[in-house]
């Protein structure tokens, strides 16, 4: 079976939030472990965190620090995340690697499993709900160079996937809502 990497992105200052979403907590746990959580249980291995804003704070909630990825120019967006993790991973085994991003409580592990299902060196394929493109995406290391030398700004591999005639969307609705948590008031609950 590939090995599939775990890649969350945890830099964002988050502004309309109020700060960093990677500290903001939801049932007594911080969004940042939660997060790291769904992918190990998803099986997931080895995983990485992106960080940048609020970076020794993150850093000090997780379990291993030296998964910690700082993200240089994390502030541009997305793009330099997903290039920061995906360097990291280069370094590694791993065949492929979801990318989930830390303010998506309603993406549980079983959604992670599912996209992740089959994945290796040639998969690109990302979660849909109720046919809406979102996350976790899974990138095959064959891409990785490509998806590196393309991501900038707050797009990370958006204009990358777009048109791709291989991207496998999966349906997940069933297991969760992929919204993202843009503001206090989008919390579930």
């Amino acid at each position: 079976m590939a090995e599939v990497a775990g890649l969350l992105l945890a830099a964002g200052a988050g502004r309309r939030f109020g700060g960093p979403k990677a500290l903001a907590v939801l049932d007594g746990e911080p969004f940042a472990i939660r997060a790291l959580r769904v992918l190990a249980d998803a099986g997931c291995a080895p995983v990485r965190v992106v960080l940048g804003a609020a970076a020794d704070e993150v850093r000090a909630l997780l379990p291993e620090p030296g998964i910690a990825v700082v993200a240089e120019g994390w502030e541009s967006g997305m793009g330099a995340s997903l290039r920061a993790g995906l360097r990291a991973l280069e370094a590694t085994e791993a065949e492929a690697a979801v990318v989930h991003l830390v303010d998506l409580p309603g993406v549980g592990a079983e959604v992670v499993r599912r996209v992740a299902a089959g994945a290796g060196e040639n998969t690109v394929a990302r979660a849909a709900y109720d046919g809406v493109p979102g996350h976790p995406v899974v990138l095959g290391r064959r891409w990785w160079p490509e998806i590196v030398a393309g991501a900038s700004g707050d797009k990370g591999a958006r204009d990358w996937l777009k048109g791709r005639p291989d991207l496998r969307l999966v349906a997940c609705g069933d297991l969760g809502t992929g919204q993202d948590v843009d503001r206090p008031e989008d919390l579930p609950g």
